[in-house]
């Protein structure tokens, strides 16, 4: 049977090779083991392995993993999946990151809910980047409004975008939703000093995602194995 560290050593030479073909001049790219549905066993098995960034998508679900796992200060917990309303409080005083704020009233929310004791809670805005109705995430035109306030507010760090692509069917058509979404980050990157993360790219369209300047990818069944 493969082992979880085996399966990450898989992950980060995929990703190191993805690099090394992207020309992009010092490039570094971040992995976030998506453990979403997974036991706090495996997260733990991650951990052990020198994984420290993990991604959850369902709020209850990782409040208990969380607690569980509470003697691992050193985890980086980052919430990648809609956020409602009446969740947005767990979430504010729970993570480190977000990674999935869609628009002003959850940004308006993680802001005031955010516990005083806490570091500024760092978030990624997502962008509805190929404007599917049925996906989660801001309009571009909506960005910069969003932005500004995220950039603004006293108890949040705004560190860059996230998107979920359409599925494509070929490399260049995954390249051009990506280029789309750096050349946002780029901009708004000149804007605010914060910014310096670009969260695109999962185990279906890794190098895609790399080759068009992504510092962060999304990696679950690569990892842990299919969901449950």
């Amino acid at each position: 049977m493969i082992t979880i560290a085996e399966r990450l050593k898989f992950a980060y030479d995929r990703i190191t090779k993805a690099i090394k073909n992207s020309h992009i001049s010092g490039q570094k790219v971040a992995l976030l083991a998506v453990s979403k549905t997974k036991p706090s066993t495996l997260i733990r098995e991650a951990y052990n392995a020198n994984q420290r960034q993990f991604g959850e998508s369902y709020v209850q679900e990782a409040v208990e993993k969380i607690a569980e796992l509470s003697d691992l200060n050193d985890i980086e917990w980052h919430f990648i999946g809609p956020i409602q309303s009446n969740k947005s409080a767990l979430v504010a005083a729970h993570f480190d990151w977000v990674q999935s704020v869609d628009r002003m009233k959850i940004a308006r929310r993680l802001n005031e809910q955010r516990p005083s004791n806490s570091a500024k809670l760092n978030v990624l805005i997502q962008v509805n980047i190929d404007d599917e109705e049925t996906k989660s995430g801001c309009a571009i035109n909506e960005l910069p409004e969003l932005a500004a306030f995220v950039a603004n507010a006293e108890n949040l760090e705004l560190r860059g975008l996230m998107a979920i692509p359409k599925k494509s069917e070929t490399n260049e058509q995954q390249q051009a939703s990506f280029a789309k979404l750096n050349a946002c980050f780029t901009q708004l990157k000149a804007q605010y000093q914060s910014i310096d993360t670009l969260s695109m790219g999962m185990s279906n369209d890794v190098e895609a995602a790399i080759s068009q300047g992504s510092t962060m990818v999304r990696i679950g069944t690569d990892i842990f194995g299919p969901r449950t």
